[in-house]
């Protein structure tokens, strides 16, 4: 997949394509649907499959106290891309000069001009252009008078009625339930961050641990122990996941990322890890020994075996 920052880095004469549009916040199953659709569309008429996203949620700067926290990184999110067969994503700057950009002439700039589109597939509810102003109903007039076709996708609802969305996911990651978070999302939710030095107090109960940065790419789980894995330079290693603030311990930051590999101690300071999260374990609990808590630990690398399969 080649990836473009800006619609000055396409280079001239790309396409002709067909485009999908929006945040793909998470790349979750809704948006790997479209994107499956997009490539039949693409293979049948010999055309570039292309997405068009952002470097933020728009929220972020129309409306910063209504804007939801990310479910992933930039970086996370173009890698995601990458793995659905894409020929192309396109990423945007979302600014005041693009939010500025009234509905008609941001479909000239970046559909026409730039993409040379022949086929785009949107949702029912796609807004664009400033202050929202361009809907469906113009995308299909606008696509008439330049030469795409536009198709809007049905909702993936594989759960009753409602449909996936990253709003879901957080709600779900909120919860803890990991798990089904990876039904929706179709992949496992996963947080990137540098090792730094902790209080080495896991090293002194005998379970040494990996302290993400506070500063970590990915939306953290909530409180709790995880059983999962982390991937340390295309390795990946088996993993009891602890999030959140010791409740034993004083001192320890809030929402914590601290990953104890299992069976080996391995130097990963300074390391760029991935910690995914398969599944919830427990809750945080404070302890009122530090035997009681060993054996509490002990228990939960046991069952991180056997949700892992070892």
């Amino acid at each position: 997949m080649k990836t473009y920052k800006g619609l000055g880095a396409v280079p001239e004469g790309f396409g002709p394509s067909a485009v999908t549009i929006g945040k793909f916040d998470g790349v979750h199953r809704g948006h790997r649907e479209v994107i499956a659709r997009l490539r039949e569309i693409a293979d049948a008429e010999h055309l570039a499959t292309t997405v068009v996203t952002f470097d933020r949620n728009p929220l972020a700067l129309l409306a910063p106290d209504k804007c939801p926290e990310s479910l992933v990184s930039v970086r996370q999110k173009l890698e995601l891309l990458a793995t659905t067969g894409l020929d192309a994503t396109v990423l945007l700057p979302f600014d005041r000069a693009l939010a500025s950009v009234p509905a008609t002439e941001f479909v000239e700039r970046v559909l026409v001009d730039t993409l040379q589109a022949k086929a785009v597939l949107v949702g029912s509810d796609f807004r664009y252009g400033a202050r929202g102003a361009g809907d469906v109903a113009l995308l299909i007039d606008l696509g008439a008078r330049f030469g795409f076709t536009v198709e809007v996708v049905d909702d993936v609802a594989p759960e009753g009625e409602r449909r996936v969305s990253s709003t879901w996911v957080r709600e779900l990651l909120a919860e803890g339930d990991v798990r089904r978070a990876t039904r929706l999302l179709g992949h496992t939710p996963t947080v990137s961050g540098i090792v730094v030095h902790g209080a080495a107090r896991g090293r002194e109960l005998g379970f040494p641990t990996a302290n993400l940065t506070p500063e970590s790419e990915g939306l953290i789980p909530a409180d709790g122990v995880y059983a999962g894995w982390l991937t340390d330079a295309g390795t990946r290693y088996p993993a009891a996941i602890s999030v959140g603030d010791n409740p034993t311990f004083e001192g320890v930051p809030k929402k914590q990322v601290e990953a104890y590999v299992l069976d080996r101690e391995l130097d990963l300071y300074d390391h760029v890890v991935d910690v995914e999260f398969v599944d919830r374990i427990r809750g945080m609990v404070a302890f009122t020994s530090i035997p009681a808590l060993i054996d509490t630990i002990r228990d939960d690398v046991e069952r991180t075996r056997g949700i892992l399969g070892l």
